[in-house]
């Protein structure tokens, strides 16, 4: 038995093919623009989660004690504190850019604010 074949050939002549290109079809409409309604920009923003992880803690919890609120470089391990911890506490304002380190300008050195103080502060 013979396997019929699923593809169908259709023999067209030249004056087919070219009435079939050249043949218009209506004028060309451009959809329509939709308005959707948005939220205010606040809103779409990502929620920042308003307690401190526990990286931050421990190292904000650190500037408690020192003179000025000044934060370690280093955790109690003698690692360095991650960049990541570091910028994402000055970004919240739990933590302010102190000044300079000329030895290592790469090393951001903070100190503790008052709405980093107020973490810790239960009442």
């Amino acid at each position: 038995m013979k396997s019929q074949s699923y593809l169908r050939v259709v023999e067209t002549s030249p004056h087919e093919v070219e009435n079939a290109t050249t043949e218009r079809r209506g004028p060309i409409t451009r959809p329509t623009p939709v308005t959707l309604p948005m939220k205010p920009a606040a809103s779409r923003r990502r929620s920042v989660p308003t307690q401190a992880t526990e990286g931050q803690t421990k190292w904000l919890e650190r500037g408690l004690s020192q003179p000025g609120g000044k934060l370690p470089l280093f955790d109690e391990h003698g690692q360095k504190v991650s960049a990541r911890t570091v910028n994402s506490c000055v970004d919240k304002g739990w933590a302010k850019p102190w000044f300079a380190n000329p030895m290592k300008p790469d090393w951001l050195i903070c100190k503790i604010t008052d709405k980093g103080r107020a973490i810790f502060d239960v009442e």
